[in-house]
C-alpha cells in the first residue's frame, strides 16, 4: 500500500483524524434513543452498549501489542477498522421492534475490536514518519480535528435525529460517510519506519511541513543518541524491552492508576447529567424525543471546548510547559463539575448544560497528554503501543466500572448521591499523580528503560527531542 502523495503528511493526517473523530462512539447514544423507540427495554440498551467497552477493555492491550510487532502495514488496519467500524454502525437498519438482539450484541463486539485498533494504529503512524521531535505537535493536530470532527458528527446525528423522530435511523449514515473519508485519505499518509513506530529510534523522519530530517545530525551532540543510531549494530538497536520491565515502570503504573479513577469517577457524570436535565423537562410527553438536543448540544459543547483545550494545550507545550501540571489541570475539573452540577440540579437545563465546559477542559486535556506521557515512558523501549493499549484498557475499565455502580446507585440511592460518590473518587487521581509522578518532559530518547530508571535516580537528564 503506497501513499499516494498528492496531499502533504501532516494535512493527510488532519483529514484522516477528522474523519475518525466522527466514527467515535458519541452516537451510540443516538442508538439507545432509537433502539427504545422501537420497544427494546432499558436493560437490553444499556446491555448492548456496554458490549463494545468490555470488548474494548479486553482488546486493546493485544491491539497495541499487535500494532507494535506487525510486519503488515498499518495503513491497512487502520482502514480495516475504520470500514468495520461503520459496518457495525450500520447493523442497526436491520432492527425491526424488540427483535435482532442477537446481531447488535455481535455488532457491538466487532465495532468494540475494530475501535481498539483505531488509536495505536494512528499513533504508530504518526511516530513512524515524524519521529519523537514532531510526534507532540502531530499528535496535538489531530486530537483537535478529531474533536471538530466529532462536533460535525454529533451536530449532524442529533439534526436528523430530532427532525426524523421516532425514524431516527438516517443519522447513522453519518457514520458511513466517515469511514468511506477516512479510508480514502488514509492512502495519502506515507507508511513511515516501521520500527520508529513502535518506539525506537530511527535515522530519518518528517517535520510537520514534509520535509525529512536526519535525527542523527540533529542531536549529534548526545552521546546516547549517537551510540544508538551509529555506533551500535541493529539487532542491539532493535531489540525491544521486556514486557515487565515496561510495565514496572512507576510512571506506568501510575499513569494506569490514575486514569482508572478519573474514568471511574467521571463516566457516569454525563449519564446523570442527561437523567437531570431530562428531569426537568416536565412538560414534555416525549422525554426521548425532547432529550435529542439536550444530549447533543452536550455533547457539541463538550467536543468544542476540548478542541480549544487541545490547541491550548499544544501552544503551552510547546512553550515548555510540562506534562504534570496540565495533566492535573484537567483531572481537577472533575470534582469542579460534580460540585457544580449538584449545586445547579433544579436551576434549570442551561445551567447544567454548561457543566460540560468542564468536561470538555477535563478530556482535552487528558486526551492530549495521554500520548504524550506514553510516548515519554515508552520511547526506545519498542512497546509504545502496548503502553497505549495497556493504559486505554485500564481507562476503559473505570469507565466501565463508572457507568454499572453510578447507575445503580442512582436507582438506590438517587442523582446527588452518585454524584457525591463521583465527587470523592475524583481526589484520588488528583493526589495519586500530584504526589507521586515526575515531570515527564525531555525523557524522549533513551535506549533502554533501565537507563530510565536509574537517570531519575540520579537526577540525570536526557535529550530534550520535544519541540
Amino acid at each position: 500500500m503506497k501513499s499516494l502523495g498528492m496531499i502533504s503528511p501532516a494535512v493527510a493526517f488532519l483529514i484522516v483524524s477528522f474523519s475518525l473523530g466522527e466514527l467515535g462512539d458519541g452516537l451510540n447514544i443516538f442508538q439507545g434513543i432509537y433502539l427504545v423507540t422501537v420497544g427494546w427495554n432499558e436493560g437490553a440498551v444499556g446491555t448492548a452498549l456496554s458490549m463494545m467497552g468490555f470488548t474494548a477493555l479486553i482488546v486493546q492491550t493485544v491491539a497495541g501489542d499487535w500494532v507494535d510487532k506487525t510486519s503488515i502495514d498499518r495503513r491497512v488496519f487502520l482502514s480495516a477498522a475504520s470500514i468495520l467500524t461503520a459496518l457495525s454502525a450500520s447493523a442497526i437498519f436491520f432492527v425491526q421492534g424488540n427483535s435482532q438482539h442477537g446481531l447488535i450484541y455481535v455488532s457491538k463486539v466487532i465495532e468494540g475490536i475494530a475501535s481498539s485498533f483505531i488509536v495505536p494504529c494512528l499513533s504508530a503512524l504518526v511516530l513512524a514518519n515524524f519521529g519523537p521531535r514532531h510526534f507532540d505537535a502531530i499528535m496535538a493536530s489531530n486530537a483537535l480535528w478529531g474533536h471538530i470532527g466529532s462536533v460535525v458528527s454529533a451536530f449532524l446525528a442529533g439534526l436528523i435525529a430530532y427532525f426524523m423522530y421516532p425514524n431516527i435511523k438516517l443519522c447513522f449514515l453519518v457514520i458511513a460517510a466517515s469511514a468511506l473519508l477516512a479510508v480514502f485519505f488514509i492512502g495519502f499518509l506515507p507508511e513511515g519506519d516501521k520500527l520508529m513506530g513502535r518506539g525506537f529510534m530511527g535515522k530519518h523522519a518528517l517535520d510537520k511541513f514534509g520535509h525529512v530530517e536526519q535525527l542523527v545530525e540533529e542531536n549529534g551532540n548526545d552521546e546516547a543518541l549517537v551510540e544508538q543510531t551509529c555506533n551500535k549494530k541493529i539487532d542491539d538497536e532493535r531489540k525491544a524491552s521486556s514486557y515487565w520491565e515496561v510495565i514496572s515502570d512507576t510512571r506506568c503504573y501510575i499513569l494506569c492508576v490514575s486514569g482508572f479513577f478519573f474514568h471511574f469517577a467521571n463516566a457516569n457524570v454525563l449519564l446523570v447529567l442527561g437523567e437531570l436535565m431530562d428531569s426537568n423537562d416536565a412538560e414534555d410527553d416525549a422525554p426521548s424525543r425532547s432529550a435529542i438536543p439536550l444530549i447533543g448540544g452536550a455533547i457539541v459543547l463538550a467536543q468544542l471546548t476540548m478542541a480549544i483545550a487541545t490547541w491550548v494545550g499544544d501552544k503551552l507545550t510547546q512553550q515548555g510547559i510540562g506534562r504534570k501540571p496540565l495533566f492535573l489541570a484537567g483531572i481537577m475539573t472533575l470534582p469542579i463539575r460534580c460540585a457544580l452540577i449538584i449545586y445547579w440540579k433544579d436551576a434549570g437545563n442551561i445551567y447544567l448544560l454548561l457543566t460540560q465546559i468542564l468536561d470538555g477542559l477535563g478530556g482535552g486535556f487528558f486526551g492530549l497528554l495521554h500520548p504524550f506521557l506514553v510516548a515519554d515512558i515508552t520511547f526506545g523501549t519498542g512497546r509504545f503501543n502496548v503502553v497505549m493499549g495497556l493504559t486505554a484498557s485500564c481507562f476503559g475499565l473505570g469507565a466501565t466500572l463508572s457507568n454499572f455502580i453510578g447507575q445503580h446507585i442512582v436507582e438506590n440511592f438517587g442523582h446527588v448521591v452518585s454524584l457525591k460518590c463521583s465527587l470523592l473518587l475524583s481526589l484520588i487521581p488528583i493526589l495519586i499523580f500530584g504526589c507521586f509522578m515526575p515531570e515527564t518532559l525531555g525523557n524522549r530518547g533513551s535506549t533502554k528503560l533501565s537507563e530510565k530508571k536509574e537517570s531519575n535516580i540520579h537526577g540525570d537528564s536526557y535529550v530534550e527531542l520535544v519541540e
